[in-house]
């Protein structure tokens, strides 16, 4: 018996053209989304905004019965009631002194939560900016 060898010989060479063609295919489609991504905004604080102190907002409190009650929180004591005309009026004429006055809602656990809704539209259509609701810590 004769055995035979055959020389293997090692293959030097590597073929670079399928990773030129997906490197490639890579670049284009970076390319193409580079564009349509939207760097997302951060807003910093300015020194001149950092001194003033906030303001404290207004109170709308909604009893169980459905009466409503403005309360302002910068003259202590200044609590009265009010209707939904009323209560516009004076939050037209808060705003009319500083725009960015913010409101809260405080309602009862009784009150549907329809009302709340009601009042949050009401004050949203007098282009109030700020508007928030309040509730009590267990």
């Amino acid at each position: 018996m004769i055995q035979r060898r055959s020389k293997r010989r090692l293959m030097n060479e590597i073929n670079v053209v399928p990773y030129i063609d997906v490197m490639l295919v890579l670049l284009i489609i970076f390319m193409i989304t580079a564009p349509l991504m939207h760097p997302g905004q951060v807003e910093l604080p300015e020194i001149g905004k950092s001194s003033i102190p906030p303001v404290e907002p207004l109170e709308v409190i909604i009893a169980a019965d459905g009466h409503l009650t403005l309360r302002d929180r910068v003259r202590a004591g200044d609590e009265r009631k009010v209707n939904r005309t009323q209560l516009v009026e004076a939050i037209k004429a808060k705003q009319a002194q500083n725009a960015e006055q913010p409101v809260v809602i405080a309602a009862d656990k009784n009150v549907r939560y329809e009302e709340v809704i009601q009042v949050m539209d009401l004050l949203q259509q007098q282009q109030v900016k700020k508007i928030g609701l309040l509730t009590k810590p267990r």
